[in-house]
Formats: structure tokens, C-alpha cells, sequence
């Protein structure tokens, strides 16, 4: 069970020193680790340096405001989790509504009352150990996941690219964000099931006896399985179990057909068969883009990928080779 946080790192950012000194001491009595800047670009600097469980930010700081810094920090993918609470004298509605768009988390109006804000620390502080934790149990994952592609040196790169390719294509899709976050997982996660599979049959060079398919064919069941305790990966877990489901319902596990197939398991077909057959393997020599494309072409004729998909992801390939060759001749033009 998590336990609830007696302890953190605080950074206050604010260029009132009586203030900022008031929030020291009482944070500090409470047994919080407190760092202080009394500007904008100095927190800054000061987040860089320690890495702080929760920022309190006054709002109205010189060179850089702190509407500014939790901006900044907020649409950072990497900063944007730690909790930000808006400290200021004024009380107007628009203030408010500019904070929520910048990103806070909480606001606190001044004077500051100190069960208030021992309130709100505790809660944010419980709220960042819960995240930390489950960005701990998907490191492992990740770190699990990668270690399964490491052992075959022909597949290096393989989970980022999918994870790239996969989110790149949902993107053009137009499909949701929850969606393309979960396609992002599921390029790198998707094959995590084989740690179930020995490297006697996961490496194996020749054909596959019936029994060797069977175990292989029970990866994605696995891997839903390693992943199913997590609810951040809810969304990702029809796309490990079903990735290697085929439109006409020859695929496994399940033998799912057509729209049966989640469209997010689909778009990840896609990119996997695609990045198998541009990438150079033991027994086969990597294609080219115009030769992968047509080979899947056939693929769906026989009735294993979604046209639909594949369509928008022809697309996609052939308005990136446009713009790389116009980059190309830009650059031939200009030596």
C-alpha cells in the first residue's frame, strides 16, 4: 500500500523575502527539504539542480513570472507531472482561469493560512508519490521489454521505432491522444509476452515445429498478463493481446475478425510488418520501401491487414519520401 509521504523536496519560488521565509520555516518544521529562489529564472535553475517533489510559485516574481515557469515546466513531457501550486495576492477569476491554462495544480491566495497549505502539500506530495510509482513499474517494463529485443541483435531498435512509427501514423489518423499514448507504449511493450518463450525456439534460425508455434503463440496472452496490473495501461492492453490478429480471422490468440480487431492493434500491425520487412533478418535481405509497400499490398489481398489502415499509412510514407527528397534537392541546390 503507498504510504503517505512524511517528507519531500519543496521548491519556493518568490521575491518577497518575508514571504518566502515564512513558507521556509513552516515547511520545514513540518520535516520538508525547502529550496528557495526569489525569481523566475533562478527557480528555474533551482528545479534543474534538485529536482523537486512540488513547486510553490508566486505568481507576480521579476524576469520571469510564475505563470511563466509553470508553463514552461508543464509542457515539458518530463517536468510535467511534478505538482504546481499558484501563490498570489490577487483573486480575480481571469487569474485563475491563465493559471489552469498554464497548467497548476492548485492555487493559494495570500496570506497564506498554514493549514491550507500543509493540506495541499500533503495531498500534491501523495499524488506525485502515486505517479512516481507508476512511472517505476513501467521503467521495469520498458527495461523488461528491452531486454527480450536485445537478445537478438537483428531486431535492435525495433520497440522504437514501432513506438514512433505507431504514434506517428495514429497521429495522422487523427485518433485520440489517449490512443497514440497507448500505441507509444505498445511499440515498445508489445512483444513482452516472449520472456515466457525460450531462447531455443525465440532465436531458433530454421522452421518451427507445431509444438515451438504453440508456445511462441502464447506471447501476447502473456504479455497482457505482465501488463494487466497497471491501470495506465488499460488502453494498451488490446493491442498486446491482438497484434497478431489477421482481418480474415487466421491470427491468434483469439481468431478475431475485421472490426473485431481493436483499430489501435491494427494501426500497430501496420508498423510491425513494415519495420520487419525494411529491416535486414538472418534469412532475408531488408527491403525497400517501395518493395515493403507492395508486398503488404498483397498481404491485404489475402486478407490479413486492414486497407484502411494500410492506406493512410501509405500516405504517410510517401508525404515524408516528398518532403526528404525536397529537403534533398534544397540542399543539392544550395552547395
Amino acid at each position: 500500500m503507498l504510504q503517505q509521504p512524511k517528507s519531500g523536496t519543496i521548491l519556493i519560488a518568490d521575491d518577497h523575502e518575508a514571504s518566502r521565509v515564512g513558507l521556509e520555516g513552516l515547511l520545514s518544521l513540518e520535516g520538508f527539504h525547502v529550496v528557495t529562489a526569489d525569481d523566475g529564472e533562478k527557480a528555474l535553475v533551482e528545479f534543474q539542480r534538485v529536482q523537486p517533489d512540488l513547486l510553490l510559485l508566486d505568481v507576480n516574481m521579476p524576469k520571469l513570472s510564475g505563470m511563466e515557469v509553470c508553463r514552461r515546466l508543464k509542457s515539458n513531457p518530463q517536468t510535467f507531472l511534478v505538482p504546481i501550486v499558484l501563490i498570489t495576492a490577487l483573486t480575480a477569476i481571469e487569474d485563475r482561469v491563465n493559471g489552469i491554462e498554464a497548467g497548476a495544480d492548485d492555487f493559494l491566495t495570500k496570506p497564506v493560512e498554514r493549514e491550507q497549505l500543509l493540506a495541499r502539500v500533503r495531498s500534491l506530495l501523495r499524488q506525485k508519490a502515486y505517479t512516481d510509482e507508476l512511472e517505476r513499474a513501467e521503467s521495469v517494463l520498458f527495461a523488461l521489454a528491452r531486454s527480450i529485443e536485445g537478445k537478438d541483435p537483428y531486431t535492435e531498435g525495433h520497440c522504437e521505432r514501432l513506438a514512433g512509427y505507431s504514434a506517428r501514423l495514429a497521429e495522422y489518423m487523427g485518433l485520440p491522444a489517449p490512443q497514440i499514448k497507448a500505441l507509444r507504449r505498445a511499440g515498445i511493450v508489445h512483444d513482452i509476452g516472449k520472456v515466457a518463450v525460450p531462447d531455443s525456439i525465440l532465436l531458433k534460425p530454421a522452421r518451427l515445429t507445431r509444438t515451438e508455434q504453440v508456445i511462441l503463440r502464447r506471447h501476447p496472452v502473456v504479455g497482457e498478463r505482465i501488463c494487466a496490473p497497471l491501470k495506465s495501461f488499460q488502453l494498451v492492453l488490446p493491442i498486446i493481446r491482438h497484434h497478431h490478429e489477421k482481418m480474415n480471422g487466421s491470427g491468434y490468440p483469439d481468431g478475431l475478425k475485421g472490426d473485431q480487431i481493436p483499430l489501435t492493434a491494427r494501426v500497430l500491425q501496420i508498423v510491425d510488418v513494415y519495420d520487419a520487412l525494411t529491416t535486414e533478418r538472418p534469412y532475408k535481405r531488408a527491403l525497400s520501401i517501395e518493395e515493403a509497400l507492395r508486398m503488404m499490398r498483397k498481404e491485404i489481398k489475402k486478407g490479413w491487414w486492414d486497407s484502411r489502415v494500410f492506406d493512410a499509412f501509405e500516405r504517410m510514407v510517401k508525404s515524408q519520401q516528398e518532403v526528404q527528397h525536397r529537403g534533398l534537392a534544397r540542399a543539392a541546390a544550395a552547395d
